[in-house]
């Protein structure tokens, strides 16, 4: 695949993926109520469920989404099942502040749970093969996939993702650490549960 024509689809899918959706919401609200544990893996989660509707893209098997639509509808509710009891957890957490013994102010979800938290964050919006399949034919020449292409092209959209969630990731982070209060810890915990409910709605209403 030419330089500039995957230039062009990173920076499309840059300009698409730093805008602020339910999926950078539940990341934000992951780190202001856990830290970073676990977090990594939750982002490795959400590139998979991208790469896995980015492929069918590529193949053109949309229709598995539709002949389907029983197993993403469970996904759906799964997804927003585990969103729930984040937010459970960040409701009751006690406020430790980030000064204190940040780990334990939630207890962090396993690495394997943090993946499959990402992953189902994704994979129960199939209307993500609609934005690639939209997206693909007016910037990439289809008529030049291979199999290498499609690999250069994934790890394009891998790494431009990346980048996006670690930029959030690392505002979080800065944003959280300038809290010292106990009360305000909690309070930011609170409101980050109050986002993971909107967010787990979302899910099983679109």
């Amino acid at each position: 695949m030419e330089l500039a024509v995957l230039l062009f689809f990173a920076g499309t899918l840059f300009a698409a993926a730093i805008t602020p959706g339910p999926g950078i919401a539940a990341l934000l609200a992951r780190i202001f109520g856990q830290g970073m544990r676990g977090t990594p893996m939750f982002v490795v989660g959400m590139i998979c469920g991208d790469l896995f509707w980015f492929t069918l893209a590529i193949m053109g098997l949309a229709a598995i989404a539709t002949n389907y639509a029983i197993i993403f509808m469970a996904l759906k509710w799964v997804g927003a099942a585990y969103l729930l009891y984040v937010a459970w957890g960040m409701w009751n957490s006690k406020g430790v502040t980030p000064t204190q013994d940040g780990d334990a102010a939630v207890e962090a979800s396993s690495r394997f749970t943090a993946l499959l938290a990402g992953l189902s964050m994704n994979l129960s919006n199939p209307k993500v093969v609609i934005f690639y399949m939209a997206l693909m034919p007016n910037i990439v020449p289809m008529d030049k996939i291979n199999l290498l292409a499609y690999w250069e092209l994934a790890a394009t959209m891998a790494s431009v993702l990346f980048i996006v969630f670690g930029i959030y990731a690392y505002l979080a982070v800065s944003a959280k650490k300038l809290i010292s209060s106990q009360k305000a810890f909690q309070r930011l915990n609170r409101g980050s549960s109050v986002v993971m409910v909107g967010v787990a709605a979302t899910m099983v209403t679109r």
